[in-house]
């Protein structure tokens, strides 16, 4: 088992603290191996090595424990992948994931890994018409789902004539066939069919913030694109007795594989467990329950554990997040409270993992995305594609090819071509270079406000206002003005019980004394909710044109 890890390990730990990021990029060399699979990576190595070697510990909503070692993960898969066969799905073919946090997403991901096709995550709570839109343009031929879904996903069957199979954690009734019981029946003879790194596997649907959802195909290769700042991010992952979490939906890329598959590929346990309504306090207390050592926690989860009672016995040695920069408050909470670094990246669906922070190896700067990671090309370019110098704004580019990059647009070459031009990929994400190569994210290039001349980001305005103890969530947007073209507009959502009588002019002078007065909102509005992606993040474009 040794010997499989440290194969694994990218890099090899300092003997001291903190170590030079940049001598870590300049020694850097993939080893990308040609034939892959990441099902057999992250599933039937460790299961032929060491099955009884704990993969995935699930916690019910019950508050039950259940252990899923690797020899289980591979006998359900392969009963999967046999009786998906069975039915007709093979290489290429997508198969659509529709669960909540459970071992049995993982046991989807692996049996169409294994067949050659491509699964395609999809969140249990897209309403029909965000469900019907990704099966008719991904064209997926088979559905894995929770009981809860069944009742929406054959209902939309009649519109979807490429939807062959259907699968359902509940009992079986034609035309649904019980996952159970296929789980239940041998598969004796079963092999996987061979895969190469390029060979498509994962289908990930953009947020959609514009225009329509677009299908991010990935090939196997991107896991490996991904191991580069798990290790480093996390705080020289994995060591002995660590233990993996994150509340992120595994149907969002950042779920998938900022915490779950790079677990199950270091042989590091992973804990499962699906929140009905996302809850601070429970959150907290199953990491101390399970002995959480990393975490990967959305900016949006980690402001709503900010208020909540912290276990004394939690025992996280690091916690990476990305989505939304994070201020100061929230990083100084994670040292004092959480007693573990909170730790910033960047990345897309398409790229996703490119930029990061590590209090290890670098000065801390409040909503800093970081570095380059070791293994990833990263540029802030101004027009012609020039670099910018320290201190300006430019566009987020990836340079092309980089193993964690996508391989296409489903369906939409334009769209492909448009994203990757003169070998960079466009983010379309501005950022503010440091004169120490720090990148600083200053806003999507949609977003920025134009007032008065002056192009103003929405990002450090939105960390000044949440910074006051009343304003849990804050957006800020861009609205016309016949004279500056645009003013700054702010929407806030308030912790409970909070007084708004005169707290509009107070965050304009928070918003004036932590920026600059020519950001300073010139009006704020108090909101209930702000519409948000399935992922987490603020849509900004709603509230534009709301």
């Amino acid at each position: 088992m040794a010997d499989l890890l440290s194969d694994r390990r990218l890099f090899a730990r300092p003997a001291r603290g903190r170590a030079d990021w940049q001598k870590l990029r300049g020694g850097f060399q993939w080893r990308v191996p040609s034939a892959m699979n990441i099902a057999d990576l992250c599933c039937d190595a460790w299961a032929a090595l060491a099955p009884d070697r704990a993969a995935v510990i699930h916690v019910t909503a019950e508050g039950a424990r259940e252990v899923w070692t690797y020899g289980d993960l591979k006998r359900a898969s392969d009963r999967l992948a046999a009786a998906m066969a069975a039915a007709g799905i093979m290489r290429g073919d997508r198969v659509a994931v529709l669960m909540a946090q459970h071992p049995a997403v993982l046991i989807t991901h692996f049996a169409a890994m294994k067949l050659g096709a491509v699964s395609l995550p999809l969140f249990t709570l897209f309403g029909e018409d965000a469900l019907r839109y990704r099966l008719a343009d991904s064209g997926a031929r088979a559905i894995v789902c929770d009981a809860a879904q069944i009742d929406k996903v054959t209902g939309l069957r009649p519109q979807l004539p490429a939807l062959d199979l259907i699968i359902s954690t509940g009992q079986g009734a034609a035309p649904v066939r019980a996952l159970d019981d296929i789980l239940d029946t041998p598969a004796p003879g079963f092999r996987p069919v061979p895969t190469d790194a390029e060979d498509p596997a994962v289908m990930i649907y953009t947020s959609g913030t514009t225009g329509d959802p677009k299908g991010v195909l990935h090939a196997h290769r991107f896991l490996y694109g991904h191991l580069p700042c798990m290790e480093l991010s996390q705080n020289w992952f994995p060591q002995t007795g660590d233990v993996g979490w994150t509340p992120a939906d595994w149907a969002w890329i950042g779920g998938l594989m900022d915490m779950a598959m790079p677990c199950l590929f270091y042989g590091v346990p992973l804990v499962s467990h699906r929140f009905a309504k996302f809850d601070s306090d429970a959150a907290l207390r199953l990491m101390a329950q399970e002995g959480v050592t990393n975490a990967f926690i959305p900016p949006t989860a980690l402001r709503m554990m900010h208020a909540a009672v912290v276990p004394d016995d939690l025992r996280l040695r690091a916690i990476g997040s990305g989505g939304e920069p994070l201020g100061a408050d929230l990083l100084d909470w994670g040292r004092a409270r959480l007693r573990c670094p909170i730790n910033e990246f960047y990345g897309q669906t398409e790229a996703n993992l490119v930029i990061a922070s590590c209090d290890r190896m670098m000065d801390r700067v409040p909503g800093a995305m970081g570095l380059p990671v070791p293994g990833h090309e990263v540029a802030v370019l101004g027009p012609g594609d020039t670099p910018v110098a320290a201190g300006e704004v430019g566009e987020v580019c990836v340079r092309a090819p980089d193993p964690v990059m996508f391989l296409e647009y489903w369906g939409k070459p334009e769209a492909t071509q448009d994203k990757v031009i003169d070998g960079w990929l466009r983010t379309g994400d501005l950022a503010l270079l440091r004169e120490d190569g720090q990148m600083v994210f200053h806003a999507r290039d949609d977003d920025i406000i134009t007032s008065a001349g002056y192009r103003i980001g929405p990002v450090e305005i939105e960390q000044a206002l949440v910074a006051h103890p009343d304003v849990v969530m804050a957006a800020v947007v861009g609205a016309p003005d016949p004279v500056r073209t645009q003013v700054v507009v702010a929407h806030v959502v308030l912790r409970d019980g909070a007084e708004w009588s005169g707290l509009p002019e107070r965050l304009k002078a928070l918003v004036r004394d932590k920026v600059s007065a020519h950001v300073v909102p010139r009006k704020i509005y108090r909101a209930e909710t702000l519409p948000m992606t399935a992922t987490g993040k603020i849509l900004r474009r709603a509230l534009r044109e709301g």
